[in-house]
């Protein structure tokens, strides 16, 4: 099953890539656009110059038509024609105030000198005059397009991704319940037919030894059915001392686990309220258990430890099996992911479930190390009286 879940991986690599690739494409395409476009503008101002000198001149041969088109043809580019002191001759396309043109003119001045390089005109009688100019508007557009269109394309992307995400966890749930209602419907009627037989049997001469350990079977089996029909519902959770309901689901782990692995539980001395569910709280504690078991392959030592901190409540379970890599430090609570050959991998998406969704908590691996170990840590909000 893990497989799965290394292709969705890759494939939101290759995804994450692609959209990188078609920004740096999109980016590299409009910077060239942008270039091509301002050579061109380049080449009309320098046309635009030259027919502005020309039109100086005192040629009889001279098309003065010709010219006066060319010069009133630009419209778009903002020009300003000076001479060597600075003092504006003529200009166009821009948007004048009402008072202090001149004071305005000389601001655009020394603005324009740091955009483009001026255009010298040769005026052929010893003297020189200066074309600035400014981008015209198609040109500012387009270099704010390429960034305006990425914007749209990511934030497109991030609503279509959350609202796909959505569906999932959506259907998600809705396995998760139906499952679990299924479950322990399905459980019900040969748990009523087991305490059945048990109450006859307590009627027969059977030794009463085997009768205790079978009324305990059927005991577990209630309480397993009963925790699956808590999911999906609205259980309401109660103040409870979380050290004793570590320490109950413990105790009933210790008899279960291989005799080679020891237990280390550190709990305050103290009781330490937490609103919870304890049913659904000791089926964590038993899949973590059961978990740090495999992991630790029937040998090694689990220890428990809880603090308090301000209004939290955090349990460090940590285990010395084969460890985590990084990269599975979220993928490992996935429904279906799993290392072992047996098993559906629900224990810990189980765990994750039943922390966030029904205690409003937090459970995430907090440390991990190949060959060394696990620390999974568990965060609940502490209930104050």
């Amino acid at each position: 099953m893990n497989n799965i879940y290394d292709a969705r991986e890759r494939l939101k690599y290759i995804f994450i890539f692609a959209a990188i690739l078609i920004a740096i494409v999109s980016v590299v395409v409009s910077d060239i656009l942008i270039k091509d476009l301002a050579r061109e503008e380049r080449d009309k101002i320098e046309v635009w110059a030259e027919a502005t000198r020309v039109l100086t001149s005192e040629e009889p041969s001279l098309n003065m038509n010709l010219i006066l088109k060319i010069i009133q043809g630009n419209t778009s580019i903002p020009v300003l024609l000076c001479n060597d002191r600075d003092s504006v001759l003529t200009y166009k396309n821009f948007k004048l105030p009402e008072t202090d043109v001149e004071a305005f003119l000389q601001a655009k001045l020394r603005e324009l000198k740091h955009k483009n390089t001026p255009i010298v005109v040769d005026m052929e009688d010893g003297t020189y005059q200066y074309l600035y100019y400014d981008d015209s508007t198609n040109l500012k557009r387009l270099l704010v397009y390429p960034y305006a269109q990425l914007s749209v394309m990511a934030i497109f992307i991030l609503i279509a991704f959350l609202a796909l995400a959505s569906i999932k966890k959506a259907e998600q749930n809705k396995v998760w319940v139906g499952l679990s209602k299924e479950t322990a419907h399905q459980l019900g009627t040969p748990i009523s037919s087991l305490i059945a037989w048990v109450e006859y049997l307590k009627t027969k001469d059977v030794d009463p030894y085997l009768l205790g350990e079978m009324d305990k079977d059927v005991k577990r089996l209630e309480t397993i059915a009963e925790r699956f029909s808590k999911i999906g519902s609205n259980p309401d959770p109660v103040p409870v001392n979380i050290c004793d309901s570590i320490q109950s689901a413990l105790d009933y782990m210790s008899t279960r686990i291989s005799s080679k692995v020891k237990i280390d539980l550190r709990l305050p001395d103290h009781p330490v309220l937490v609103l919870m569910n304890s049913s659904l709280f000791a089926w964590v504690i038993e899949n973590l258990t059961k978990n740090a078991v495999d992991a630790m392959e029937g040998q090694g030592q689990i220890t428990y430890v809880l603090e308090e901190k301000e209004n939290k409540v955090r349990i460090d379970v940590t285990d010395t099996g084969k460890g985590i890599v990084k990269s599975k430090f979220k993928t490992v609570f996935n429904p279906g992911y799993t290392t072992k050959k047996r098993g559906w991998g629900l224990g810990l998406s189980l765990v994750k479930r039943i922390i966030e969704s029904y205690h409003g908590g937090k459970i995430f691996v907090r440390w991990s190390e190949i060959g060394k170990g696990t620390t999974f840590r568990i965060e609940l909000k502490r209930y104050k009286e």
